[in-house]
């Protein structure tokens, strides 16, 4: 870029490409003002040569924009400056570097002038390290070139030494809870640590990354380093600071059972799991299918039945208990609406907890319709469908559910079709809720807390014991008799068709083992088959 430097002040704006250990940032500043009074004015022979001011500008225009080459050609020594700087450039890997003149005489009749001017380097967010540097100039045939001297690069730099940011290419960036690397610091950020045999998880490796590289910027420090690599002594920050790895509460383990099994289907599949007795999220997991945007976390779709946790409490709160005996026709006409059995099974007259275990719709759309306008809006709510975290790093949205003040807009609410909407994390912590036994905060991670928008109160403990058991009857009785193999797993399943073409049906399960909470959904399966048997392979293998 050619640049004229006139006798007034000018201003360039120069794009340069910094390499970082947090980042790759194409943008640079140099900014060539007077800091005191304006610029001296050209000296310009009879050869009309640029003076001193001229020539210092052109070598820190070249500096900042990262052209080491042209800046060195403005020296008595451009081999040794070319290297030399480039060093140093690479070493401190700043995001931008501002350069600016402070004090460049006119030469009058002397051959030598000295100067000075300041250099910027920008570390990383709010982290910014400045300093004045000597600089001289000699009058030679060809016109005024820089005196080269390490000190061009900071005042304390001797011959064969550079700047270097203290390297963490290699170190934990992140890790699980249990230790493991989950991403590592590379040249150009924090990358996932799959070289050492580990599994990241996917849809929060942007997430991890960035608060990595925010925690790092605030312990980058500066050293001078000599040409054998043993540090000098250091010019910025704290000599012993060095960014501690961030520790996630994803389980490594649990992660890539996760991820397995949602590989191991055909159809776009995501799975979260969540330990009950703290939050944590364990795992988030979604296939190649089901595309890169984390649908997980924040995808909304109808739950089916996996919703019918939320009208039972409903309706175990509202004075039903699980012994009470209802009708499970196999179909029933409410109002203006019929609503089937899947397959239409009937099994006349059951108690509650038997209607629940075998999905009874017709049950649950009387039960439902019977409720208050906002009874299904509230239940869902005490299981955390209506509330709202800012958990750092990843973005989730849980649900949404509204009253409904028509009846047939309620039966359909209180299958998990119509209006009502979930995501599989979501679900995820309706089924921990139920294990807890109590409200349940989701964080991703150690040291950094969720902030709770929009809370929630779970139902008594009492009420989520009751639903817990029905939980069980599913597995050991119920629809989900597929996984009566893998312990004491309770859960519900689901089957929810598409709006826009009900012979389509997302398939689901919900539920937990011990300690562990989980919601899968594979979107098209037309049936819960699919889930369950992608939570099959979740639980062999985790």
């Amino acid at each position: 870029m050619g640049v004229r430097v006139s006798t007034r002040a000018k201003r360039w704006v120069l794009g340069i490409a910094g390499l970082s250990v947090v980042a790759i940032v194409a943008a640079g500043i140099l900014v060539l003002r007077g800091e005191s009074g304006s610029e001296a004015p050209a000296e310009q022979g009879t050869a009309n040569l640029p003076g001193p001011a001229e020539v210092v500008a052109g070598y820190l225009e070249a500096f900042a924009e990262g052209d080491v080459r042209r800046a060195a050609s403005h020296t008595d020594d451009p081999a040794t400056a070319s290297a030399m700087l480039a060093d140093s450039r690479s070493g401190v890997a700043a995001t931008t570097i501002e350069a600016y003149p402070v004090d460049v005489p006119a030469a009058g009749g002397a051959d030598t002038v000295e100067g000075s001017f300041r250099i910027k380097w920008t570390l990383g967010p709010g982290r910014v390290w400045q300093y004045e540097n000597p600089v001289r100039l000699d009058r030679a045939a060809g016109g005024w070139t820089v005196r080269w001297s390490p000190t061009l690069i900071h005042p304390r730099l001797a011959e064969g030494q550079h700047l270097a940011a203290r390297s963490r290419i290699g170190s934990p960036a992140v890790l699980d809870r249990d230790g493991t690397p989950l991403l590592v610091w590379r040249q150009d950020g924090a990358k996932a640590a799959e070289d050492s045999g580990e599994v990241t998880a996917p849809l929060l490796l942007d997430g991890m990354s960035r608060l990595a590289a925010e925690q790092a910027a605030d312990s980058r420090s500066v050293a001078i380093v000599a040409a054998d690599g043993t540090e000098v002594r250091t010019v910025h920050g704290d000599e012993a600071a060095q960014a501690e790895p961030l520790t996630a509460t994803v389980s490594a383990a649990t992660q890539r059972a996760a991820q397995g099994a949602v590989d191991s289907a055909g159809a776009p599949t995501m799975l979260v799991a969540i330990q009950p007795s703290t939050g944590d999220i364990l795992a988030v997991a979604q296939n190649a299918a089901a595309g890169d945007t984390p649908n997980a976390l924040s995808g909304l779709y109808a739950p089916g039945s996996t919703f019918k946790v939320a009208t039972v409490a409903a309706a175990l709160q509202g004075g039903v208990s699980a012994d009470t005996v209802l009708p499970c026709p196999g179909s029933a006409r409410i109002g203006t609406r019929t609503i089937p059995n899947d397959g239409e099974f009937d099994l006349g007259e059951v108690p509650l907890h038997e209607a629940f275990a075998y999905s009874c719709n017709t049950t649950f759309a009387r039960l439902a319709a019977d409720l208050p306008a906002d009874g299904l809006e509230r239940a869902a709510t005490r299981f955390g469908l209506n509330a709202d975290f800012a958990i750092p790093g990843i973005t989730t949205e849980a649900g949404k559910v509204v009253a409904a003040a028509d009846p047939v807009q309620r039966l359909e609410d209180g299958i998990g079709q119509g209006r009502v909407q979930a995501s599989p994390f979501g679900v995820a912590l309706m089924a921990a809720t139920v294990a807890a036994g109590e409200a349940v905060t989701p964080r991703l991670w150690r040291g950094q807390d969720t902030t709770v928008n929009t809370g929630y109160q779970a139902p008594p403990a009492a009420v989520l014991r009751t639903i817990g058991g029905m939980m069980r009857e599913v597995v050991t009785t119920g629809t989900g008799t597929a996984l009566r193999g893998f312990g004491e797993v309770r859960g519900k399943t689901g089957t929810a068709q598409l709006a826009r073409d009900r012979n389509q049906a997302h398939g689901w399960f919900a539920g937990y083992q011990g300690d562990l909470a989980f919601a899968v959904m594979v979107s098209g399966a037309g049936t819960s088959d699919p889930a369950l048997d992608v939570t099959g392979t979740f639980l062999r293998n985790r």
